[in-house]
């Protein structure tokens, strides 16, 4: 087997498959390393097998849904954005779909068929693929890379790429590989933390399973500080479980709670089931609901006006639940319309970075030239992709920005290494 290269790619995820194709297309000769013995385990498993390829609205609302340090994508974006995912795999005879929210999947709904494009690709570019194989170390001399020591033996390259993916879910090879090789040559990685992930909490309704499986529709869920400030919100669906809180509106929770939980040990999250109507306007609403049925008790004269278990709970939390509408006061009314702007639900933790969706941190950003991705500690060396301090929304966010930085790492890299052709 040939032992040198253009280009070496460590990692055959999302980011690493994009990198390959990239230097493959500029006429590099590349030799693509992966762990597992398939390629996109991980992706695979996104969007619920479905494969959230990308978000197809705009740029500035792609970078506003990647809270994890979103703004250093504008170069990236400049050069390779959604639009050019979306060209890429139509070019390569898939359709994609919109759905809610801007969200694009594959028209077959299945990840197979996102995978299995890129690994046709890589097969029409006659790239090098080395499956069941494990970067040790980065070989250089201090100032350039070299090339890469595997279980398998040594490698050369003027370029090497590290997508290596962040430390979520192992089981798909992402173990946090990347950030040692990056550290070997002196880089930072700046702490880890899971984001994307379900909300654990300790209050007994929860323990008590009383909302378990309760799944609301376009709420909005607010993380608060100690100071009682709004530190970020979220208008989606949300799912009590037997833990907590899941749904998109508390996986984007995630990481802001998982940074208060450094300096405190709880985090108040509000729950808000009328996002688009004031208090007093709810008021009227209720008004209006009651009005002619005095004899009922509020549970029943409320039918519909919430799902019938947490209508039951929020007026036993009030100790409403015999109250018959004649016997309802202004201040019970306010209470009851208060509890439905703002439950406060405490969240002692997340679930951890093995189990969540995203890992938030990594190499340092100031670290990279964010031009090209290329590390300013070692030139030749690269990365994208997760293994970067880069973290997204749910929505083909982090996906996106994994193909973005994929392919600018890919093509920059190629070019460096045309260099040494001459």
């Amino acid at each position: 087997m040939n032992t040198k290269y253009d280009v070496i790619v460590i990692g055959g995820g999302t980011s690493g498959l994009m990198a390959t194709i990239a230097a493959s297309m500029q006429q590099a000769n590349v030799l693509l390393i992966e762990k597992n013995r398939k390629f996109g385990k991980k992706l695979l498993m996104t969007g619920g097998g479905r494969c959230n390829v990308t978000n197809c609205q705009s740029i500035n609302h792609l970078i506003e849904h990647i809270p994890g340090n979103g703004k250093f994508l504008h170069s990236t974006f400049a050069q390779w954005n959604n639009q050019d995912i979306i060209q890429f795999f139509e070019n390569a005879g898939v359709q994609l779909k919109e759905e809610d929210h801007g969200r694009m999947f594959p028209i077959t709904d299945q990840s197979k068929t996102i995978v299995d494009t890129l690994v046709n690709k890589l097969k029409e570019l006659k790239v090098t693929c080395l499956m069941q194989t494990k970067v040790e170390k980065l070989i250089h001399d201090g100032s350039a890379i070299q090339g890469v020591r595997t279980d398998k033996g040594e490698f050369l390259a003027p370029s090497v790429i590290i997508a290596t993916g962040g430390k979520t879910y192992p089981s798909t090879g992402a173990t946090g590989d990347g950030y040692q090789l990056a550290k070997q040559v002196k880089h930072t990685i700046t702490p880890l933390y899971p984001t994307e992930s379900p909300l654990i909490s300790n209050a007994s309704f929860i323990k008590e399973r009383t909302l378990q499986g309760l799944s609301l529709r376009d709420v909005q869920l607010s993380v608060i500080d100690t100071n009682e400030k709004i530190v970020t919100k979220h208008q989606l669906d949300l799912l009590f479980t037997h833990f907590g809180l899941s749904g998109p509106a508390a996986l984007r929770c995630s990481s802001f709670i998982n940074q208060l939980l450094k300096k405190q040990e709880v985090v108040q999250v509000s729950l808000d089931c009328f996002p688009k109507v004031s208090k007093q306007a709810l008021i009227q609403q209720i008004n209006r609901l009651l009005k002619g049925q005095e004899k009922k008790v509020l549970k029943n004269a409320l039918k519909g006006f919430l799902p019938e278990r947490l209508l039951h709970f929020y007026l036993e939390q009030l100790s409403l639940s015999e109250v018959t509408v004649s016997q309802l006061t202004e201040k019970q009314l306010a209470s009851l319309c208060e509890l439905c702007k703002s439950f406060v639900i405490p969240i002692e933790r997340t679930f951890a970075l093995e189990k969540s969706f995203v890992t938030g941190g990594g190499i340092h950003l100031k670290e990279i030239n964010p031009k090209t991705l290329e590390s300013k500690k070692i030139n030749g060396l690269y990365a994208c992709g997760e293994v970067l301090d880069i973290n997204g929304y749910t929505g083909g966010y982090n996906i996106t920005a994994a193909f973005c930085t994929g392919h600018v790492a890919g093509e920059n890299a190629a070019l460096t290494a045309s260099y040494y052709k001459y």
